[in-house]
């Protein structure tokens, strides 16, 4: 099942040419209401890349990133790699394993990026790694698993 146009913004992003937004329509859930504006691209190197833009409320008492907003952008990112490089089979689905390796504090005045590339996927697994980075930077590195989700039944 594909991402529904009417709950997901996926079209190109204007202000950043060759990226696509990846916002929900309704921004009080959770990717709009805490982790902000999303774009993604497709790198030249068959990549998939998740950009956030780190605001005042994405940091934490030491003045860098929080930890919590770089693992809820790789979560995110295992989403937008499904849809971008994978089937394109994006939802519904959850994330089974997340394990990271943090190496270096994500500055706040810099965009945040989710570099992903896709090991495999089956019909119902989709296997990820990556690292998140500000421009040469590595703030962590990662590797997920995510499950694909069969449709529940519509309540009767």
């Amino acid at each position: 099942m594909r991402l529904s146009d009417t709950v997901f913004e996926h079209g190109p992003d204007p202000e950043n040419p060759g990226w696509r937004h990846w916002n929900l329509k309704d921004d009080t859930l959770f990717n709009g209401a805490v982790m902000g504006k999303l774009i993604t691209r497709v790198d030249d190197d068959g990549r998939a890349r998740l950009r956030m833009f780190p605001e005042r409320r994405h940091e934490n008492l030491q003045r860098i990133i929080h930890g919590a907003v770089t693992l809820s952008l790789i979560d995110i990112s295992l989403f937008t790699t499904m849809h971008t490089i994978g089937t394109g089979n994006a939802g519904p689905s959850v994330t089974l394993e997340l394990s990271t390796q943090f190496v270096g504090a994500g500055d706040p005045s810099r965009s945040l990026d989710a570099v992903c590339e896709l090991i495999r996927e089956t019909g119902s697994m989709v296997f990820i790694r990556g690292t998140v980075v500000q421009e040469d930077d590595v703030v962590c590195a990662f590797s997920g698993i995510v499950k694909k989700m069969r449709p529940r039944p519509e309540p009767q």
